[in-house]
């Protein structure tokens, strides 16, 4: 890995870098099988986990969204990060279809407890939540887990979230961090600020120029790191190249591409 833009691969929006990748079931309480990608380093163990939870299904949110497609596809190499992808009961993608239907955020519950069981089966280290849009409601709705390390939120709505929602995460005490884009079409850096307070530990950063979809790959390169330096404190940059080879997405899996 190198940062010197004369060296190396540039790291692009479809640009796969070595990786473990195994699809996976989770089982939920509920008697459903979603199903998913769990991305490990190629030649290691991780040293942390990312769970993910995805945008609204009914809007085309499904385990592909692009930034969470991108997590796993660099940060199992760039940060040693273990990332699991899937699909909410209900949701399809190129990986499958979940088995149930959408519910709004409630019987999701159960999906939440099937990732959380999932890391705990396969003893995946420090996991942290990551939930993007409807995914941000599900984690504080339903993952205040004394099993995670914290959670991380992109451009959460707080549309079903509560203000009981945020007083269970204040009482729940561990690190939630809140990337909040500037022209976000549901919640913007001020109103965040004043809605999360509820919970002293939330750290909220307003991401200027950024939109809800965190379109383009300065939007994808400021998401990831935020979630490298939180996760893991210290780590470097995400580099900009890379040494090693490379893959692009169409060589690996056409279909994952879209979303």
């Amino acid at each position: 890995m190198n940062d010197d833009a004369t060296t190396g691969h540039q790291i692009r929006s479809m640009t796969v870098l070595p990786a473990r990748r195994e699809d996976v079931e989770l089982h939920t309480a509920d008697g459903l099988t979603l199903v998913g990608e769990l991305a490990l380093p190629a030649a290691k163990e991780p040293v942390a986990s990312l769970l993910t939870f995805h945008p609204l299904p009914t809007h085309g949110g499904f385990m592909d969204s692009h930034v969470y497609r991108k997590a796993a596809w660099r940060l199992p190499e760039l940060a040693d990060l273990a990332v699991l992808r899937f699909n909410t009961r209900g949701t399809s993608s190129a990986r499958g279809t979940s088995q149930g239907e959408f519910d709004g955020g409630d019987a999701e519950r159960y999906d939440v407890a099937a990732a959380l069981e999932l890391a705990e089966f396969r003893e995946l280290p420090h996991p942290w939540l990551v939930g993007w849009s409807f995914g941000t409601e599900l984690v504080l709705k339903h993952g205040a887990d004394p099993s995670i390390e914290g959670a991380i939120l992109l451009s959460p709505p707080l549309h079903r979230a509560t203000d009981a929602d945020l007083d269970r995460w204040a009482a729940f005490g561990k690190p939630l961090v809140v990337l909040v884009p500037e022209h976000d079409d549901y919640l913007r850096p001020a109103e965040a600020r004043e809605r999360f307070a509820r919970v002293p530990q939330a750290e909220v950063i307003g991401v200027d120029g950024a939109k809800h979809l965190w379109v383009g790959e300065p939007a994808v390169r400021r998401v990831l790191d935020e979630i490298v330096q939180h996760v893991l404190p210290g780590h470097a940059s995400l580099p900009t190249h890379y040494d090693g080879e490379v893959q692009h997405a169409s060589d690996v899996a056409p279909a994952t591409t879209r979303g």
